[in-house]
């Protein structure tokens, strides 16, 4: 009787230690006002560079490791940096026509996450401390094309940091406006520059 009961304490221990090695911590994070996603176009011999606010209330972590959730930008958010303050409205108003983002039809872009595996890559043109490479389905203009680019991604202390740098092309989610090289100061690069800034909190 004595070893049947021993036996039975063993097997609970042994049991209990298993199921503890297993269970999953699941969070919730919630960006904060200074998330933004920072662009920058540029054409022959000069550029222009401002910004997109950038929020999310979904962004699921499981063991410390963000798997799940979905980016928003809003569209009419954009800011310019760069020209003076009586150009600005000019071509920020460009820049949401049906000529680029067209935002009375399409006034959000989204990026929803689909895949985040460890990185230890060696591209140069990523943020400096890449951890994560990032998959996901980036959806603008409406239309949907899979990218993925290297991140850093920091999640502690109930506090999410991630920060990225990659480049789009445009022209994927059909904005070809001043895409054609042969029209002298009418054309712009394909290409833009994403500087990704993203801060959230856990809920």
């Amino acid at each position: 009787m004595k070893t049947i009961i021993l036996s039975a304490i063993a097997a609970t221990i042994l049991w209990t230690g298993c199921t503890t090695d297993h269970v999953t911590q699941k969070s919730q994070y919630v960006l904060d006002q200074t998330s933004v996603a920072e662009w920058k176009g540029s054409m022959p011999g000069t550029f222009n560079i401002g910004s997109f606010d950038v929020e999310s209330e979904d962004l699921q972590a499981e063991n410390g490791r963000i798997n799940s959730g979905t980016f928003i930008i809003p569209i009419a958010s954009i800011k310019n940096f760069n020209l003076p303050d009586d150009l600005k409205p000019q071509l920020l108003g460009h820049l949401q026509s049906a000529d680029f983002f067209n935002v009375v039809l399409f006034p959000e872009a989204t990026f929803k996450i689909t895949g985040i595996a460890p990185y230890a890559g060696t591209d140069t043109a990523a943020v400096v401390g890449a951890n994560y490479l990032v998959t996901g389905d980036f959806t603008m203009i409406g239309k949907t094309n899979t990218i993925n680019f290297p991140a850093k991604i920091d999640v502690s202390n109930d506090k999410l940091l991630t920060e990225a740098k990659f480049k789009i092309n445009r022209t994927l989610w059909g904005m070809n406006y001043a895409t054609d090289p042969k029209a002298e100061g009418h054309y712009i690069y394909s290409d833009v520059d994403i500087h990704l800034k993203i801060s959230g909190t856990k809920k």
